[in-house]
């Protein structure tokens, strides 16, 4: 089966309440259509360096930031097709490389343990983001509900709607189920709005009518925030409350 594996296009998100939602969806209608997945649930696995650089820089909102994560769009076993993807932003505009192989390939390309086994132009970029971040391990497991519309006029303009984010810090493996600590407020869905040029008139109209507002809303970062930041906290003081010596022979 043949994947894209080149994207640059602009991604847009919005959080939305129930209301919201279906009044997006009743002015999709005519325009759109849900793809042949359905409603899937889809795994990520992010990976980070030991004190977390990547997720601590895309919180920080630069102009520029990148990180890479496994995905899958299917509880993986070794052989099942998982995605490499790394995920660049620049003034506004996501770029996204990404490479299929089975979870077992994945796993150990990414650990160090073998080369990746396609030589390619994309196998190459990630060769060197492994290498100039390096070591890179599993940091958090990430999933979500998620439906995903195609235009019918045969355009790039997509939206995906996404639920049920959880996150968690254990089980960090794509053969693993979903679960974890959820990261949207209750009755919230994340409404992201992907396209490479302007948005069709009718989606103007719908997100100025009901006065909807594009707001910056990371996953990782999500999970690093309430998450890995605090247990990170609580290590620390828990270190400072020991004596030296106690720290010392920890």
């Amino acid at each position: 089966m043949a994947f894209q594996t080149v994207f640059q296009r602009y991604e847009l998100k919005y959080l939305l309440n129930e209301e919201e939602k279906q009044a997006v969806r009743r002015a999709m209608a005519p325009y759109m259509k849900l793809d042949r997945y359905g409603r899937t649930t889809i795994r990520n696995l992010y990976l980070d360096t030991e004190n977390y650089r990547l997720a601590r820089r895309s919180l920080e909102q630069p102009v520029y930031k990148e990180k890479i994560r496994l995905r899958s769009y299917e509880l993986a076993t070794e052989e099942s097709t998982v995605f490499v993807e790394l995920k660049k932003k620049s003034e506004s505009v996501v770029y996204k490389r990404r490479l299929a192989l089975t979870e077992k390939d994945a796993m150990r390309w990414i650990s160090g343990e073998a080369p990746c086994p396609k030589e390619s132009q994309i196998a190459a970029e990630i060769d060197y983001f492994l290498r100039y971040y390096g070591p890179l391990t599993p940091a958090a497991f990430l999933s979500y509900e998620r439906e995903a519309f195609y235009a019918l006029d045969g355009s790039d303009f997509r939206v995906t709607f996404d639920e049920e984010i959880l996150a968690r810090l254990a089980g960090l493996s794509l053969r693993a189920e979903p679960g974890g600590f959820p990261l949207l407020p209750e009755g919230r869905t994340l409404m992201e709005i992907k396209c490479s040029g302007g948005i069709p008139l009718w989606m103007t109209k719908i997100l100025t009518g009901r006065r909807l507002y594009k707001t910056s809303f990371s996953k990782y970062g999500t999970a690093y925030e309430k998450l890995i930041f605090p247990q990170r906290n609580a290590v620390k003081e828990i270190c400072i409350s020991l004596p030296k010596e106690a720290v010392f022979y920890a």
